[in-house]
């Protein structure tokens, strides 16, 4: 088996690992077997990388185990040793006649089925690893024999930092963190592949959970990005020694800088569905603020597709070190999308809300309910805060009268947006009509 291979892998979101071996694996024109040494993978995946190449059967053995060594060995001789308590030791050589259950054939002829010693094999017997035998076609003589195949894998991430900076322009950097991975594979070209790639429903292939490491000392170089298929792949700088045992990390652009906007938000009392149901007990309403990343196109950031990961944002304190304030989940977002980013909820920020009135009376089959809510928002900050207040609901509804505009965002949401001045408090008060 070869000692040494060209390797290139393509690592996905949900695990998946490609990889793609060039062997110096020498091919005649015309058929020929070989026995490759590529550790766990998937049978029903494995392909010729060349178009002159045919795959045309294959076999595969993942036993590394005694038992497979021993059910290899039937129909063979193999020796038995023995120690004894006195420091003795001799040897037995039977021959294997059956595994399940186990059947041994002495030097005398007689058979037993308790093993006779622990058991000596010839190295043409142990398989230390799990192995491919491929049969193919080669349309000439070739030096090298090019695989490909998906096996368990590691899944990446992407993970940002967002440092809020003065006037409302934010730092952001990415980098791509890949998890668990459960082989060694040695001096790799990666790539990353962001999207959502749909897999036939079959069971995963399941291996042993390790941690990946890279022997390669870390790079500041950042990862090429380009477009294949409805995904977008990332080619990590390189070559990678990808090890059981450490986690690595690569950056995925040059770190940039994007306007940013912040946000608070206070959600709405009405059920989404069914009835509207009368509310006797005032509420402390969280106030929960995000941040908004402006990426318009033909712009630094704005031109670049986001892998989905996690984000953690930053503000500095006066002392100038960046302290953390809010982390999110991000999905994958396309180039000139803005990027959401829940950070919690806000300290210097509260909300109460009463329902003031309520009544109901039947139209027809159906109910007509009308209530009345008062919120009032306080802002303790020295500046002044604007925060949305979002009523969302399906079917038929409406906003008969409000002490500020409603906004009809959609058929579902209406926004009342309040602005509450410095150490002070501002009041909404709305009424509602809902039919159910």
């Amino acid at each position: 088996m070869p000692a040494k291979a060209q390797t290139s892998v393509t690592i996905y979101n949900d695990g998946r690992l490609l990889e793609r071996r060039v062997l110096p694996n020498r091919l005649p024109g015309g058929s020929s077997n070989h026995r490759l040494a590529l550790g766990a993978l998937d049978l029903g995946s494995v392909f010729a990388l060349d178009s002159g190449v045919t795959i045309t059967g294959a076999s595969y053995d993942a036993t590394t185990d005694e038992l497979s060594t021993l059910r290899r060995s039937i129909g063979q001789r193999i020796t038995f040793v023995n120690r004894h308590p006195t420091g003795g030791v001799d040897t037995v050589v039977a021959e294997v006649l059956g595994t399940d259950p186990e059947r041994y054939r002495l030097p005398d002829g007689r058979i037993t089925f308790l093993r006779p010693g622990t058991a000596l094999y010839s190295s043409e017997l142990v398989q230390l690893e799990p192995t491919l035998t491929v049969a193919v076609a080669s349309d000439q003589p070739r030096s090298t024999l090019g695989v490909g195949f998906f096996s368990a894998g590691a899944p990446w991430s992407a993970n940002y930092s967002v440092v809020l900076g003065p006037r409302n322009v934010a730092r952001i950097t990415g980098a791509a963190v890949i998890g668990a991975f459960p082989k060694r594979i040695e001096n790799a070209e990666v790539q990353l592949l962001a999207g959502e790639v749909g897999r036939a429903n079959k069971n995963r292939m399941v291996g042993d959970q390790m941690l990946l490491r890279a022997s390669a000392a870390p790079s500041r170089e950042v990862a090429g990005e380009q477009q294949v298929g409805e995904a977008h792949l990332y080619s990590l700088p390189g070559r990678l020694a990808l090890l059981p045992g450490v986690e690595t990390s690569a950056m995925l652009f040059e770190p940039g800088t994007a306007p940013f906007e912040r946000t608070f938000t206070v959600t709405g009392q009405l059920p989404y569905w069914g009835g509207l149901p009368q509310y006797g007990d005032e509420s402390n309403d969280p106030v929960n603020v995000a941040y908004v990343i402006k990426r318009p196109l033909k712009t630094q950031f704005g031109d670049r597709p986001i892998p989905g990961g996690t984000v953690r944002i930053y503000d500095r304190d006066v002392q100038g070190r960046p302290q953390l304030i809010g982390e999110s989940s991000l999905g994958h977002t396309a180039a000139g999308q803005d990027l959401r980013l829940d950070a919690g909820t806000a300290f210097d920020l509260t909300a109460k809300r009463l329902q003031t009135a309520y009544e109901t009376h039947p139209e027809g089959k159906r109910t007509v309910a009308t209530a009345v809510y008062a919120i009032v928002l306080s802002n303790a900050k020295d500046s002044e805060a604007t925060v949305d207040v979002l009523e969302q609901r399906g079917g038929e509804w409406s906003v008969l009268q409000s002490s500020i505009p409603a906004e009809k965002v959609s058929s579902t949401i209406t926004r009342f947006r309040v602005r509450v001045p410095a150490k002070g408090q501002a009041t909404l008060s709305y009424r509602v009509r809902v039919i159910w």
